[in-house]
């Protein structure tokens, strides 16, 4: 999806038509239309020919975009869960896992990569009651997984604004939330992981449309790409206008909460009414 993007903003800034493209490559307009998508696999040699039609001569340049191309190609470790994992989820994973930064702002649930594996089995029975104990537990397994990018040599910066509605939903019973609180108050004390939460006495705020998250990568040339998941499907939108627009919401989210330095005080206040 990002080299797509990113081809489709070269060939858009050229003014190259995707037919143009497509006999360059020796491929149909429609191949082009996918590409830019991200719904089909790329060649490497395509990719090299298309960025020559699109004037991109600079050998760095070109050493980072077909390095994604390359990289797209390759199966992610999440592809072992395929059996419980849709099409539209695998694309996120490979993004969340090539991010620098993830903005994310929760209304209902605590963010997956802070859900304690409690809390996370509670979560997943909600859309899967007739699921057996063995497809819970691998789509437990693999939220577990996703953690795991937190704390790896080089981790990407997690700002998560969580309503504190979804820190009182009592999702599995007092005790798993109880935990669950426990494991927020870890995850602050982590250097990559900013936590804030909006309070009810906030009101109406920026966001209040719902749950969204930002992913931005380490290459300045790559789009931002904000992630809005639905019951059966997602958005992925990467447009300069969608993207600022929800650039701007969670700046003024992130403004509204309380402040990150107070985290831990609310959550010990939750943990303390949770305990009574």
């Amino acid at each position: 999806m990002l080299l797509g993007a990113q081809l489709r903003r070269l060939r858009e800034a050229n003014g190259v038509t995707r037919e143009t493209a497509g006999w360059e490559i020796r491929a149909s307009e429609s191949k082009i239309s996918r590409m830019e998508l991200g719904r089909v696999g790329f060649k490497e040699r395509d990719v090299a020919d298309l960025l020559t039609l699109y004037g991109v001569h600079d050998d760095d340049e070109r050493k980072v975009l077909l390095g994604l191309a390359r990289d797209a190609n390759e199966p992610g470790w999440w592809h072992r869960y395929g059996d419980v994992l849709p099409q539209w989820f695998q694309s996120y994973l490979g993004l969340e896992a090539a991010a620098a930064l993830i903005r994310t702002y929760e209304v209902q649930f605590v963010p997956g990569l802070l859900q304690s594996r409690d809390y996370a089995r509670a979560v997943v029975l909600l859309g899967h009651r007739s699921a057996s104990r063995e497809e819970v537990e691998r789509r437990v397994n693999l939220r577990m997984a996703r953690q795991q990018l937190l704390t790896r040599p080089d981790p990407p910066q997690l700002w998560a604004v969580v309503d504190e509605a979804a820190l009182r939903r009592p999702i599995g019973g007092p005790e798993v939330m109880y935990d669950q609180i426990t494991s927020l108050i870890e995850a602050t004390k982590l250097p990559n992981v900013r936590l804030q939460v909006m309070p009810f006495a906030s009101g109406g705020h920026a966001a209040a449309g719902g749950a969204f998250s930002i992913l931005r990568f380490p290459d300045q040339d790559l789009p931002d790409v904000v992630y809005i998941e639905q019951l059966t499907s997602a958005l992925y939108l990467d447009k300069r206008d969608d993207v600022d627009h929800y650039a701007a919401a969670m700046e003024r989210v992130c403004v509204e909460a309380e402040p990150p330095g107070r985290t831990p005080d609310i959550l010990a206040r939750i943990l303390a009414d949770l305990g009574g």
